[in-house]
């Protein structure tokens, strides 16, 4: 059978969600496949070239159509369909922050982000430094989100911070209990609402624009 590079992305998908990222390797993907590594090296020269595409993979169908909604409530659809997308794998969040990939769907998510923002009004370096911004605080909870879903049930976070927090405040014990307890999706968006409050304090009318610099 003609392996095709679409054959090997699919391959290396299904090998991520069963073993996780840690352990793929183009030899044990190519053992997967049935075929030497040496052929897998003809569509991907190397395994950071195969995680570019698999993080493209991950990310098709987030900049899909949006509601006709609020700038800020099309961000959060964006934003939220990001986090669904690297939870629908294992390690998802790791493939993709762990790649700068120019894929199709990875510029389509990006540019969606800045095109929204530029009509809410910002120009369009704030736009891009914006949604760099907003895209780091997904990843960055997701790959945490990832990474306690990992967690053995008897050694979770909640249990280790019940063993270690003994002698800390009585609010860090609250705040504590009030992290640990709460679904991973509400404290997702409670995240991602503030900040939007805060972009939307950041963007800045056209008439302001001639006087506004990034960096």
């Amino acid at each position: 059978m003609l392996l095709r590079k679409a054959n090997v992305v699919d391959g290396a998908m299904r090998f991520l969600d069963a073993e996780g990222l840690d352990a793929l390797t183009m030899r044990k993907l190519g053992a997967t496949l049935n075929v030497q590594g040496g052929a897998l090296y003809r569509h991907f020269p190397n395994k950071e070239a195969l995680l570019d595409a698999m993080a493209d993979k991950i990310l098709e169908g987030v900049a899909g159509s949006l509601p006709d909604v609020a700038w800020d409530e099309q961000i959060f659809v964006l934003c939220d369909r990001l986090r669904t997308s690297m939870l629908a794998h294992r390690d998802g969040a790791r493939v993709v922050s762990g790649t700068y990939s120019p894929g199709v769907n990875t510029i389509a998510g990006t540019d969606t982000a800045i095109q929204i923002l530029c009509r809410a009004g910002a120009a369009p370096a704030q736009a891009g430094w914006l949604t760099f911004a907003l895209f780091y605080y997904v990843l960055g909870h997701t790959i945490e989100e990832q990474a306690l879903g990992e967690l053995p049930a008897d050694d979770d976070w909640r249990s280790r911070n019940a063993r270690h927090a003994v002698d800390a405040s009585a609010e860090y014990a609250a705040a504590l209990d009030s992290l640990t307890s709460t679904d991973p999706a509400k404290r997702f968006a409670y995240g991602l609402r503030t900040f939007l409050d805060g972009i939307a304090g950041q963007i800045v009318p056209d008439q302001a624009r001639p006087h506004q610099t990034i960096g």
